[in-house]
C-alpha cells in the first residue's frame, strides 16, 4: 500500500506562486506516474498535471500550460507542482495521484492511490 502525502498548500494572492509538493511512502508499478488533480467548491474533479517517474514525459492540462510546471525527484518519490500566476479560479483541494500509465492517472476512476488533498485558496 502506498500513502501520498501532499504539502505546499496556502492561501496566497492573485498573480503570487506557489509549490506544491507529493511524497510517496515507497515505489511500485503504480507509482509510475504521479500527478496532480483538483477539486474546486462545486465542481467535478480535474486532471491539472502528471508525469512518469524520471520525468521524461509530462503532461500539463492545456489551459494551464505556460503557468504550471510539474516535476519529480530523482529517485522519484516526490512529485511537484510549480503553479505561478494564480488566479482566483485556481482555488480548490488539490490531490496528489498515483497510476501505472499516463492513461490511467488522467481518469479518476483508474487512478490507483490518491492523497488526502492540500487546500489552495487564491484571493483577488
Amino acid at each position: 500500500q502506498i500513502q501520498l502525502a501532499e504539502s505546499g498548500g496556502g492561501t496566497v494572492q492573485a498573480g503570487d506562486s506557489l509549490i506544491l509538493s507529493c511524497r510517496a511512502s515507497g515505489r511500485s508499478r503504480s507509482t509510475v506516474f504521479m500527478g496532480w488533480w483538483r477539486q474546486a467548491p462545486g465542481k467535478d474533479r480535474e486532471f491539472v498535471a502528471a508525469t512518469s517517474w524520471d520525468g521524461g514525459l509530462s503532461v500539463v492540462k492545456a489551459s494551464e500550460k505556460g503557468r504550471f510546471t510539474i516535476s519529480r525527484d530523482n529517485p522519484g518519490n516526490i512529485v511537484s507542482l510549480q503553479m505561478n500566476n494564480l488566479k482566483p479560479d485556481d482555488t480548490a483541494v488539490y490531490y496528489c495521484a498515483a497510476a501505472g500509465a499516463l492513461d490511467r492517472i488522467r481518469v479518476p476512476t483508474s487512478v490507483d492511490y490518491w492523497g488526502k488533498g492540500t487546500l489552495v485558496t487564491v484571493s483577488s
